[in-house]
């Protein structure tokens, strides 16, 4: 069940939607209103390392990276990345969500944590709780996540709520390929 909450971010008329509580986060929509926070994050040398450039530089090209990325996720399948923050107080600390790729089979899970708050277990709790909302809610019956093969702290977090390696994968348009990790649901068919 969403529900909205206005206290969460700073601007607007309309306040975003809120997908999943935690018991120390908060995962909602994404708004416009976030583009300073994706130009800290997509600029982060461990986004770039892992993720890659995505050659945000200004204000305006983190609210056409979230218009065009995540916003028109929302709007084609009805789901995406989310914007995790602090119960109490409302820090954004990071970002997780499910993603519908072309070149993927399955939707897959991803995240991405502000460095000042690695290391804190955010990202086990939010992703934990995505791949639940996706089995229960959504009704998915298998989830996957693609990952850079040293990026080992993503890694143990994919171990830890319970995806297992599966295989290696070339994305289109890449050169080297990265393994993928698995999730099936328990109660899926086999």
């Amino acid at each position: 069940m969403e529900r909205r909450a206005g206290a969460l971010y700073d601007s607007g008329v309309h306040p975003p939607t809120v997908v999943l509580e935690t018991p120390r986060l908060v995962l909602r929509r994404f708004t416009l209103d976030d583009a300073p926070f994706v130009f800290e994050m997509v600029n982060d040398p461990d986004w770039i390392r892992y993720i890659g450039d995505r050659g945000v530089r200004t204000l305006d090209d983190a609210r056409a990276y979230i218009r065009d990325r995540t916003l028109a996720q929302y709007d084609r399948v009805g789901f995406g990345m989310y914007v995790v923050s602090l119960v109490h107080g409302g820090e954004v600390v990071g970002s997780c969500g499910l993603i519908r790729r072309e070149s993927l089979e399955d939707v897959d899970i991803g995240f991405a944590f502000l460095a000042r708050h690695r290391g804190q277990g955010y990202a086990t709790e939010a992703a934990a709780a995505v791949l639940e909302y996706g089995v229960r809610s959504m009704g998915l019956t298998r989830i996957v996540a693609i990952v850079s093969p040293d990026n080992h702290r993503s890694i143990r977090i994919l171990e830890r709520i319970g995806m297992r390696y599966e295989r290696m994968v070339r994305l289109p348009g890449e050169e080297e390929e990265i393994p993928l990790y698995a999730y099936k649901a328990p109660d899926a068919a086999a």
